[in-house]
């Protein structure tokens, strides 16, 4: 088994993954240049090794970085994963036997606000991942399991050096079970970063399932603004909204702004849509369309 993990620099996730690796696993960390501070770190436990991809050209850094990993991969079993969450001690064992039970499979991001726009964010994010994810059966990249005989694996590739979203572009080639097993990933710090992350999840979201997506943002602007005309409506919202992070074993108390969002929706996709241009990452990348895309500066 293969697990690829883009980052730049070592963090704990890298730590914590190298620690699970069996006798015939191999852990790629996928980096851009021989002068990232992660390519200085000590090698580490047997069965990892660093892949520099280079600089991306017509895609983003992290689909380089991948399609850069899968061709230097040496098993069929590959697992995508990210360095911002944590892995605990029997998560790679336990995302094969999830695959040997159901074939590919994805986890489920928990996205937790470190700023106030981000933190108003989690019950639309929420809501999303389960319903894109969880009942729509696409992947999510931080923790996805698959094979090589799961896919056109070739064309994958070819299309991936083209985009932006690897787990989009992924959910289009390969048909992923996802099980109920949230992991938190903290989010944004900083406004810009918070507005930057929205704008690239809208924009990827409408990229790969455009009409969907358009139908749900038309659907909860309508039910926010019923919920200021119906009290009950917004109490049932709101208590909604807390009952999923229940149901995500992690109860937060923005579930109370779940109308809000709600109301909100409609702008933030509009201003996300109108924007040329979005920073993800340290780059700039303009994105015309699914396979349109030009990296502006890094």
């Amino acid at each position: 088994m293969t697990v690829l993990l883009p980052t730049v620099r070592w963090t704990d996730a890298c730590d914590e993954v190298a620690a699970q690796l069996g006798s015939d696993d191999e852990l790629l960390i996928l980096h851009d240049h021989e002068t990232d501070a992660v390519a200085d770190h000590e090698p580490g436990p047997e069965g990892v090794r660093f892949v520099a991809a280079g600089s991306p050209v017509g895609c983003s850094g992290k689909a380089n970085a991948i399609a850069a990993g899968v061709q230097s991969a040496t098993t069929d079993r590959l697992v995508l994963t990210d360095d911002d969450f944590h892995h605990p001690p029997t998560w790679l064992a336990t995302m094969q036997a999830d695959y040997e039970r159901h074939g590919p499979v994805t986890e489920l991001p928990l996205f937790v606000g470190r700023d106030p726009l981000a933190v108003l964010l989690e019950p639309l994010y929420l809501v999303a991942v389960v319903a894109g994810l969880y009942a729509g059966r696409y992947p999510w990249g931080g923790a996805v399991i698959f094979d090589r005989s799961d896919l056109e694996l070739a064309a994958f590739l070819t299309e991936l050096t083209q985009t932006v979203s690897d787990d989009g572009l992924l959910g289009e080639h390969v048909e992923t079970t996802a099980v109920r097993r949230f992991r938190r990933v903290p989010v944004g710090g900083r406004l810009h970063q918070s507005v930057e992350r929205h704008v690239r999840f809208t924009q990827i979201a409408f990229a790969h399932n455009p009409v969907t997506t358009a139908v749900g943002t038309v659907g909860l602007f309508a039910l926010g603004v019923g919920c200021l005309v119906a009290p009950l409506l917004a109490a049932l919202v709101t208590g909604g909204a807390a009952a999923l992070f229940i149901w995500a074993d992690e109860p937060r108390w923005s579930a109370g702004l779940a109308v809000p969002v709600a109301l909100l929706i409609m702008p933030l996709a509009v201003y996300a849509l109108a924007r040329s241009e979005f920073t993800w990452a340290g780059r700039r990348y303009r994105w015309r369309s699914k396979f349109n895309v030009q990296v502006v500066d890094e």
